[in-house]
């Protein structure tokens, strides 16, 4: 669970350290380290995460707090002539400054470069600018001696922009993923897990189970680190009513089943109905 700087420093009703809490119900407890993405200076309609500064003695703190592992989410855009290479540059270094100081302290580094799908791209380009961003991050994260074999990555998928009138179908989402990910991510990488990007809740568990049921025999896992395709049904049901608290949990188990079977390939939209 990845938590806030205000949530890792709660405690439940009874007085409990929220990460105490989590930790003994066997969920690992993580920290957002970054400080939001900020526009780039010189280059027009680009972001660069921001941070870096007074984040070692952070991360020594969240450390104490019981942080496991830490997360810091660059973005890249899609648009007219972006994104430049010196976005993509930029935000690969501070992920693998970001990257350093997390292992320096004990902590295993989330690096998550997101290709934004806000756009009216194909998933063509939505490959190349992934697999250019991809190659450059772990580039950086090779520069500045990072563990590879200590780290995670969370990624986008590669999947057409919001505003692109042929949407790619499910298994060629799954196909040109997974060869984006052949090309540019060392076998030594524990683990992959991919972000939702807008996707519906039933679509990114597809994408996600047609990689896993087709792909087998890769190097990494391919598992999930989803916001809004995980929260959004079990928030919707929730409305911030007590009434529906055990109705939103419920919402909330059933999703986590099916991406948990997407993770074996064994998901089908049958359950999807069934629930």
């Amino acid at each position: 669970m990845i938590l806030f700087d205000e949530t890792i420093r709660q405690s439940t009703n009874n007085g409990t350290p929220f990460t105490e809490a989590l930790i003994k119900h066997g969920i690992m407890p993580g920290i957002k380290v970054d400080t939001g993405a900020k526009d780039f200076a010189g280059h027009q309609y680009e972001k660069v995460t921001e941070g870096l500064d007074g984040l070692r003695d952070r991360l020594s703190e969240y450390k104490k707090l019981g942080a496991r592992f830490a997360k810091w989410r660059a973005v890249i855009t899609i648009g007219d002539g972006i994104p430049s290479s010196a976005c993509i540059e930029a935000n690969a270094h501070g992920l693998a400054r970001y990257a350093g100081l997390c292992q320096e302290a004990g902590i295993v580094p989330m690096v998550e470069p997101e290709v934004l799908m806000d756009a009216d791209n194909s998933n063509d380009l939505c490959f190349d600018v992934t697999r250019k961003t991809l190659k450059s991050v772990f580039d950086a994260l090779f520069s500045q001696d990072v563990c590879i074999e200590h780290t995670i990555l969370k990624t986008n998928m590669v999947i057409s922009g919001k505003k692109c009138k042929e949407q790619a179908g499910v298994k060629e989402v799954a196909e040109k993923t997974v060869r984006c990910l052949l090309q540019t991510v060392p076998a030594a990488l524990p683990g992959i897990v991919f972000l939702s990007g807008g996707q519906s809740a039933e679509l990114a568990t597809a994408h996600l189970n047609e990689m896993n049921k087709n792909y087998p025999d890769l190097p990494w896992p391919l598992s999930f680190s989803y916001g809004r395709a995980l929260q959004e049904p079990c928030l919707k049901t929730w409305a911030g009513d007590s009434v529906n608290v055990a109705a939103a949990q419920a919402a909330l188990l059933h999703r986590e089943k099916c991406n948990h079977l997407a993770c074996l390939g064994k998901y089908s939209e049958e359950m999807e109905q069934a629930a």
